[in-house]
């Protein structure tokens, strides 16, 4: 294995929670997927649709998010949202997301003890 294929390895992995997170807290505001990764994408947090629409069925499976379809327009959209038990799982997870980065941060600072 080449070294770029080692970083893209280690990129993904780091990537896979982050884009769980990034979408619980987006879908604090429902929408729709394409949407979402339209707006992930232009936030810096790279994800496919072949990865995203299988994660936002998987945490609506989990209880996560909530969905509902919209048939307002030519053509029916399903909405997510995050759900009560989603809002739980996104405090939990930014809580530790803070104390991993801090921890980081203090590594490259040179506090490591």
């Amino acid at each position: 294995m080449n070294h770029d294929e080692t970083t893209a390895g280690h990129l993904q992995e780091l990537r896979r929670g982050t884009v769980v997170l990034a979408c619980l807290i987006r879908l604090r505001t429902p929408d729709y997927g394409y949407a979402l990764l339209e707006s992930l994408n232009a936030q810096g947090i790279l994800v496919d649709a072949n990865t995203l629409y299988p994660l936002l069925r998987r945490l609506e499976k989990q209880g996560l998010l909530a969905s509902e379809w919209n048939t307002d327009e030519a053509r029916p959209r399903k909405f997510y949202r995050t759900s009560p038990a989603g809002e739980l799982l996104a405090d939990a997870l930014m809580t530790d997301w803070r104390r991993i980065d801090d921890a980081l941060a203090g590594l490259t600072d040179g506090d490591a003890s």
